[in-house]
C-alpha cells in the first residue's frame, strides 16, 4: 500500500490520516460539497470531490469512491467507521477491484453482521457470550420462556442491528 483513500469524514478521517502520515503513507481524503473546506480535507496529500452535500449521494456512494480510487490512484480503502465500514458488498467490490479494503473480509463482515450467527460462531470457538436466546424470538410466548430461563434484566435485539442500533429494554 502506498496510498489510501479514507472513505470517511470529519474527526474519524483525520486520526486515519494521521496514522497514515506516522506510516509514511500517501492520503486521500474525500469529501461532499458540504464539506470542501472540512478539516480532514486539509491534512490530507489529495482531496477530491464525491458529490452532494447528503451521505447518500457522497459518502455512501460505492461507484463515488471507487473513482476516486482511479482518478487519485489509490490502492487502498480505509472505511473508518460507520458509513460503508460494515457494508459486506462494499468490501467485497473493493477487493474484486484490486483494491485493498483495510478492515475485515468480505465474507467476516456478513457472517458477523448477523448477530445469531455471530452468537453461534462465538459459542462453537468457546468465547464468553451474555446469556440469552440461541436463535430468533418470533412470538411473546416464546420470549417469555426465554426471560424465565435467564432472569432479567433482559434487552431485545435486532438480528442485524449494529452499532447499538436496534436494542430495547425490556
Amino acid at each position: 500500500m502506498k496510498k489510501i483513500l479514507v472513505a470517511n469524514r470529519g474527526e474519524i478521517a483525520v486520526r486515519i490520516i494521521r496514522a497514515c502520515h506516522d506510516l509514511g503513507l500517501q492520503t486521500v481524503a474525500v469529501y461532499s460539497e458540504a464539506d470542501a473546506e472540512a478539516l480532514h480535507v486539509l491534512h490530507a496529500d489529495e482531496a477530491i470531490c464525491i458529490g452532494e452535500p447528503s451521505a447518500q449521494h457522497s459518502y455512501l456512494k460505492i461507484s463515488n469512491l471507487l473513482s476516486a480510487c482511479e482518478i487519485t490512484g489509490a490502492d487502498a480503502i480505509h472505511p473508518g467507521y460507520g458509513f460503508l465500514s460494515e457494508n459486506a458488498k462494499f468490501a467485497s467490490i473493493c477487493e474484486s477491484c484490486g483494491l485493498t479494503f483495510i478492515g475485515p473480509l468480505a465474507k467476516t463482515i456478513e457472517l458477523l453482521g448477523d448477530k445469531v450467527q455471530a452468537k453461534a460462531l462465538a459459542k462453537s470457538v468457546k468465547c464468553p457470550i451474555i446469556p440469552g436466546s440461541d436463535g430468533i424470538v418470533n412470538t411473546p410466548e416464546e420470549a417469555l420462556k426465554e426471560v424465565q430461563r435467564i432472569g432479567y434484566p433482559v434487552f431485545i435485539k435486532a438480528s442485524a442491528g449494529g452499532g447499538g442500533k436496534g436494542i430495547r429494554i425490556a
